[in-house]
């Protein structure tokens, strides 16, 4: 249909229809970009007693020490009252705490006011968690803990089981595509097309899928990093041209020099695609360096950390730079889907074909586990 706008394309929320609400941890100590923070932090809060530990956990209305807490899915830690609780810390992992900043958090739902456990229980190797982040979207392999918008999983089962796209969708694609897209490709789509007010424009033609999907297979590679690390040639590649002092604390970018300053220590190239990227109205850079520098208030928890800067930190600030400007050049790839759109396929058809609205199923998640889980006190957990 010549002329159609992007007015009637789908809704996000349409196509994936299962999503859940963001985490809410209620503390930042649980959550640390080095687990050995997170072991000490741990150690110090089992260190004290009483009234000294309740103030060091900082209790909400949801939890405190006191709180009888079912396991979180999925993971190992101890189910009775933290209060009294003693042993190692539970082993950290890696979650999505800010855009493009992974962190490690204690997973122990002691610690967590809204853990979402829905999420624990599908969260394996293959699942993929949409998040929705102001006027975009951000896809991770690793558990969502940022406080953005809804939650959206690939898969509504472990082992990359059942996805999570409106019932009918991957027929009416099929359709018109000619052939059968995968449910990974379906969000590389997603990722490529996606616009600020969270709709997908559709297409049935088969060559302009196809480029946004390519395009979007590389965004989601770059996004999720759980494969070979991405690099740029070699005269692009960021290294670390002066030293780097043993904690900075400030940070600023020359653009004439390509170069990102922290404190008299410098890194170069940083094209400025990479220190222009923002999430949610901030610079990412920027945000991640201030994560990483800002104190805990003396005498809690969130102020045990390293003395100094970690060689890992650095590594970790390198990858962020080429990832930034790898994923500015896959959005020029993205701009390449025409517009109008080609032989669209809007919401209307969607609904004529009944795909639209998702049956209301498909908005809840899969009730049936094959495992059972610990309540609290070890007790198993009725589901």
């Amino acid at each position: 249909m010549p002329g159609v706008t992007y007015e009637d394309a789908p809704p996000l929320a349409d196509l994936m229809p299962w999503s859940v609400a963001p985490l809410r941890l209620g503390r930042a100590w649980p959550t640390a970009p080095d687990p050995a923070s997170l072991r000490a932090r741990w150690a110090a809060l089992l260190a004290a007693e009483g009234a000294e530990r309740e103030a060091l956990f900082e209790p909400t209305r949801s939890r405190t020490p006191r709180s009888a807490v079912a396991q979180l899915p999925g993971r190992r830690s101890g189910t009775e009252r933290l209060a009294r609780a003693s042993g190692p810390c539970p082993e950290p992992v890696r979650v999505l705490a800010a855009p493009f900043d992974e962190r490690w958090l204690i997973p122990d739902h002691r610690l967590i006011d809204t853990a979402r456990p829905e999420l624990w229980r599908v969260a394996d190797e293959r699942q993929v968690f949409v998040v929705e982040a102001g006027t975009g979207v951000l896809a991770t392999s690793l558990p969502p803990t940022l406080a953005a918008g809804r939650i959206r999983p690939l898969y509504r089962r472990p082992g990359g089981a059942e996805p999570n796209l409106a019932p009918g969708l991957s027929d009416e694609l099929a359709a018109r595509l000619g052939s059968r897209p995968a449910a990974a490709d379906v969000l590389a789509w997603i990722l490529a097309a996606v616009r600020e007010d969270l709709t997908v424009p559709l297409t049935g033609d088969p060559e302009v899928w196809a480029r946004g999907v390519e395009s979007g297979r590389r965004a989601l590679w770059l996004m999720r990093r759980d494969g070979e690390r991405p690099k740029l040639p070699g005269g692009r590649r960021p290294y670390v041209r002066a030293p780097l002092p043993p904690y900075p604390r400030t940070l600023r970018y020359d653009p004439e020099e390509e170069a990102l300053y922290l404190d008299e220590g410098r890194v170069s190239p940083v094209p400025r695609a990479a220190w222009e990227h923002e999430a949610a109205g901030v610079r990412t850079l920027e945000a991640w360096f201030t994560a990483r520098t800002t104190p805990g208030a003396p005498g809690t928890l969130a102020a045990i950390g390293p003395g100094a800067w970690p060689q890992s930190r650095t590594s970790e600030l390198l990858e962020l730079i080429t990832v930034l400007t790898l994923l500015a050049d896959t959005r020029t790839g993205a701009d390449q889907i025409p517009d109008p759109i080609p032989d669209p396929i809007t919401a209307t058809s969607l609904r004529a074909a009944g795909v639209l609205p998702p049956a209301p199923r498909s908005r809840r998640p899969a009730s049936v586990l094959d495992h059972q889980e610990e309540g609290p006190e070890g007790q198993f957990a009725l589901l």
